[in-house]
Formats: C-alpha cells, sequence, structure tokens
C-alpha cells in the first residue's frame, strides 16, 4: 500500500495550479492532506480515482483543515480526538483500514514567538494517548505535517533556528517522547543523512537553494517497520511550500 501525504496550503490553490496531476501520476492507493483551508461543498470534483472522501474542516473559514482520499471504504472513520478544545480546527482524521490504523494529522504551529506553544504540547499529549489508544487495538501509521524537526540534521539551520516555532527544545522532546511510545520515524529507517527537507519558506528563494525543513512524516508502529520498503519524499512536485511524502508498506 502506498500512502502519500502532502500539506497543500490550500487545496483550491493547488487545484488551480494543476498541482495534483503529480500526485495522480504517483497513483498511491490513499492521499493524505493537510491545510485544506476549505469545506467539501467548496472544492469542485477532483481525483475521480479515489470515490471515498473524507473531509475534516476548520470551524473558522479558511483555516486549517484535513482531508483523506482512498480507493475503497475504510471499516472505520474517527474525526478529531474527541476533546473538543482540539476538534474546532479539523486536524485529525483516523482511518481503519483492517490491519492497521492510518492517522492524518496536522499539528498546530506554536507560532511566532512560541505564543502557541503551550496549547501545541497539550495537543501533543493529547494526541500521543490517542494513537497510543489505537495503537492497543492494532498497529498505526500516522503521516502529516507535525510541524517539528526533530533533530539538527532535519533543517538546514539548526543554530540560528534554536528556539524558533518547530525547533524548540520542548517540540523536538515532545516528538521524542511519541517515538519513545513504540513509534518509528519511517524516513530515517532508510536515510540517516542531512539535506532531506519537505517545508521550505517562501523567501530567500530558500526551497531552489534548498534551506528547508523536513516537518512532514510518515511514522509507523514499530510492528510494521518491517513492513516498510520505502519513505519517499518528493521535493520535485512543487504546488505548495511543502512537498508530498510517503510511506510504502508491503
Amino acid at each position: 500500500m502506498h500512502i502519500v501525504s502532502w500539506n497543500v496550503n490550500g487545496i483550491r490553490a493547488v487545484l488551480r495550479k494543476n498541482a495534483l496531476a503529480a500526485i495522480e501520476k504517483l497513483n498511491p492507493d490513499v492521499v493524505c492532506v493537510q491545510e485544506t483551508k476549505a469545506r467539501k461543498e467548496q472544492v469542485p470534483d477532483f481525483f475521480t480515482q479515489y470515490p471515498c472522501k473524507l473531509w475534516n474542516s476548520a470551524v473558522k473559514p479558511g483555516y486549517s483543515g484535513t482531508g483523506v482520499f482512498l480507493k475503497e471504504e475504510p471499516d472505520d472513520i474517527i474525526y478529531g480526538l474527541g476533546i473538543e478544545k482540539h476538534d474546532q480546527e479539523g486536524r485529525l482524521i483516523a482511518a481503519d483500514m483492517g490491519k492497521f490504523f492510518l492517522v492524518n494529522v496536522y499539528t498546530p504551529n506554536s507560532q511566532h514567538g512560541l505564543l502557541r506553544l503551550e496549547y501545541r504540547l497539550s495537543w501533543d499529549q493529547d494526541f500521543h494517548k490517542f494513537v497510543s489508544n489505537l495503537q492497543k487495538k492494532k498497529p498505526v501509521v500516522v503521516v502529516g505535517d507535525l510541524n517539528v524537526a526533530h533533530t539538527e540534521i532535519d533543517l538546514a539551520h539548526p543554530k540560528t533556528n534554536h528556539n524558533n516555532p518547530g525547533f524548540s527544545d520542548a517540540e523536538r522532546q515532545s516528538f521524542s517522547q511519541l517515538l519513545g511510545k513504540g513509534f518509528v520515524d519511517t524516513f530515517r529507517s532508510f536515510e540517516s543523512g542531512p539535506g532531506h527537507y519537505t517545508w521550505w519558506r517562501q523567501m530567500f528563494n530558500a526551497r531552489a537553494r534548498n534551506l528547508g525543513w523536513r516537518i512532514d512524516y510518515g511514522i509507523v508502529s514499530a510492528a510494521l517497520v518491517s513492513k516498510v520498503e520505502a519513505a519517499p519524499i518528493y521535493p520535485k512536485i512543487f504546488g505548495s511550500d511543502h512537498c508530498p511524502v510517503g510511506v510504502i508498506i508491503k
């Protein structure tokens, strides 16, 4: 099974750019998107090869949101963490895929000056509980924008970004805690070196210069690691300030 995840930074924008055509060429079994910034009824029909389209949109118009597009209906669907303070922004969809749970997540940004760090860490704590409870039933695959560069090799300029949003000590420690609950960062199972990023600032020609951050992930329960065949990053697919990432499971 090939799963592709992409923070599209506005689903209507990528549709106008015809950017989803590149995803169609990859022909994954499941496409997960984050930061849709739209409700289902605001978007024209697309991805005809994915008849099952799941949407979780934010209450606030034009903000946040997630979507999961599948070729077949999942056994069950969960929208959100089930916690009111978290579930106003459409940040999570979980699908029971039979042999595992698939969780598509768009983690809150801690914002400039770490103004939202306290909330972000509260989200992390409740998200960790959510996926840990799922994992008690069957293995879990988590994909999405987790809004954190875990280690210094996961961004181009770690020293100058220390304690900036997405690279604060607290956020990195929280990500380590998630891995400590029996999860594995699939990309790092195949690639241990620097220079691999999934998000670039929209200034200073950052993407062309590859001055980026790796903040989009495919994470799996340890029980699934032996079945992961690849965890690609697709930096040549454009249309957003993020690029897609994938997880391919036997």
